[in-house]
């Protein structure tokens, strides 16, 4: 019997897919057999880790695209779909902060946090959305945070964007059950990428108290997520849509 992680003749979109928490889900459903694209702003980052996935087996194209734009968008789906033929995965990953407490925060800064987090995940789904209907079904992965759980003081935009997440997550698993496409959420703990070293750097104690509060005693690694996003794209996951899953070593859950 086939594995039903078994993602062979899957065709796959990441946003922001060419590092952090992107790249290790990247990694991962390459190695799961799925064909990739990979989206950025960042060309040569992009084409570098397209090269990679060809190597590890499967076919990648780079796609330079800015997902705030919906002709980009528009463009950036075409492209993949000449380039593969059909479209079964989207993961809207593409993600910025803008740290600073509310009174401080200006409102080109709002817009640029929601428009990036969250306006970008209602343009490429909706644009994908034919495609992946036509495919028979699909799957869609939108990426929060804890802050879709935790306010956070220094960070109101992120977190207006993150709890939005969730809720345009939940729209869409209600709209599109019907077509067979599955649509959910993972929330990242405290990771350890660029965004967050930036982070350490930024807000005093925070190293120590990620630790402090975290039952696996350790900050996420990319490759944390390599399996979640996998599980999400397969037919394992195939009854479950609208949820929102933690991917915090317990951070979460613990008092």
């Amino acid at each position: 019997m086939a594995s039903p992680f078994d993602l062979r003749g899957k065709v796959a979109i990441v946003t922001g897919g060419n590092g952090g928490i992107g790249l290790g889900m990247t990694r991962g459903l390459a190695d799961a057999g799925a064909d990739i694209a990979i989206v950025g702003r960042n060309q040569a980052k992009s084409d570098t880790v397209a090269a990679d996935m060809m190597a590890r087996g499967v076919r990648a194209v780079a796609v330079t695209a800015d997902v705030t734009d919906k002709d980009a968008v528009t463009a950036m789906i075409a492209r993949v779909g000449d380039a593969f033929g059909r479209i079964d995965i989207l993961i809207n990953n593409a993600g910025i902060n803008i740290r600073k407490p509310p009174q401080a925060l200006e409102l080109d800064e709002w817009s640029e946090v929601i428009e990036t987090n969250l306006t970008s995940a209602f343009l490429c789904s909706k644009a994908a959305y034919p495609a992946l209907k036509a495919a028979g079904g699909g799957k869609i992965i939108n990426i929060g945070s804890m802050m879709s759980i935790f306010g956070a003081s220094f960070a109101p935009a992120y977190a207006a964007s993150k709890g939005g997440i969730v809720q345009f997550t939940r729209a869409c698993a209600c709209a599109w059950a019907v077509d067979n496409i599955q649509v959910n959420a993972i929330l990242p703990g405290w990771i350890d990428t660029d965004l967050t070293r930036t982070a350490r750097q930024q807000v005093d104690g925070l190293h120590e108290r990620v630790l402090a509060r975290t039952p696996a005693a350790r900050w996420g690694e990319i490759g944390d997520f390599a399996g979640i996003a996998v599980f999400l794209s397969s037919a394992a996951s195939d009854f479950l849509t609208g949820t929102a899953i933690p991917v915090d070593g317990g951070y979460s859950v613990s008092a």
